[in-house]
């Protein structure tokens, strides 16, 4: 199981690798290349994601009310903490609260529970992207006015994919095709910028990076404990929020600071050290479900 999760993981701390190494000779545009990723690659992939109706959206409720709860609480109970150790809240929230779900749980919940997960894996990466770039940006920017927060290209993405989901509306395959290649490259490209920029961080922020691999983790799995007691979700969708709740910090929180200059090298530090961290976390969590037998 370890060598399992490791395959999986691994090539995330590669192709930042790859990003440190280049950045190391070169001077690449970051703030560019960020840009075009959120505002082409990724609502792409989202789009791409929701539209193809390979997820039985109505059939998740119960799952994606588990995961806004997970999200969400996350910022609540780790709001005291915050304010304790006298940290910085638009740095420390977001990277707890809004979780890997896309380029790393995906593939895990897959690889782990075969092909039957990815209906569950896809509900729970909308909720979080759906999250991320609403609540996630108006605690980065709370005067970001509603309106120019639907023209968000993510958004307006998941907005539209969601309507051709639910809507039945069929989608041309070479379209899809098309929007799944464009899309794809946004994953390496998320993880090749964080490398690029780990070049700058202060290595003196270690234990924040440190403290948020246990917090974002354990705020998560204790909130989805009393959620998977209260709702009656099959045993797959309980196996799916254990592992949900357990991700580290999402790329795209790195990628959010830097766009809106909120301490961009910190949340590098989290980021990376959260991921790092769950080399350890999440192969427990698999064992843990595979345990209960869940699946």
């Amino acid at each position: 199981m370890l060598a399992q999760i490791l395959s999986t993981m691994l090539p995330v701390f590669l192709i930042a690798g790859c990003g440190a190494l280049y950045g190391r000779y070169r001077t690449p545009d970051i703030k560019g290349l960020n840009t075009l990723n959120m505002e082409l690659f990724v609502p792409m992939l989202v789009f791409a994601v929701l539209a193809d109706q390979q997820a039985p959206l109505q059939d998740y409720t119960s799952l994606a009310l588990a995961a806004t709860v997970v999200v969400l609480g996350s910022g609540i109970v780790l709001y005291p903490l915050a304010r304790i150790l006298n940290l910085n809240l638009k740095t420390f929230l977001p990277p707890m609260m809004f979780n890997n779900s896309g380029n790393m749980g995906i593939p895990v919940l897959v690889f782990a529970f075969g092909e039957a997960a990815l209906p569950a894996a896809v509900v729970l990466f909308v909720v979080e992207m759906l999250l991320h770039f609403t609540v996630g940006i108006y605690m980065l920017d709370p005067h970001t006015s509603i309106i120019r927060r639907l023209r968000i290209p993510v958004i307006a993405a998941s907005i539209a994919g969601l309507t051709v989901n639910f809507g039945g509306i069929p989608m041309p395959q070479w379209l899809l095709e098309t929007l799944n290649m464009l899309g794809g490259v946004c994953i390496p490209l998320m993880l090749f910028t964080l490398g690029v920029r780990m070049l700058d961080v202060d290595f003196s922020d270690w234990k924040l990076g440190v403290l948020g691999a246990i917090s974002a983790p354990a705020s998560g799995l204790i909130l989805a404990w009393p959620m998977i007691a209260i709702l009656d979700l099959p045993g797959l969708q309980i196996a799916a929020l254990w592992v949900f709740a357990a991700m580290p910090s999402a790329v795209l929180n790195y990628m959010l600071a830097e766009q809106y200059q909120q301490e961009p090298h910190k949340v590098a530090s989290l980021v990376l050290m959260s991921n790092l961290g769950s080399l350890v976390v999440m192969p427990i969590v698999l064992g843990l479900v595979f345990t209960a037998g869940y699946v």
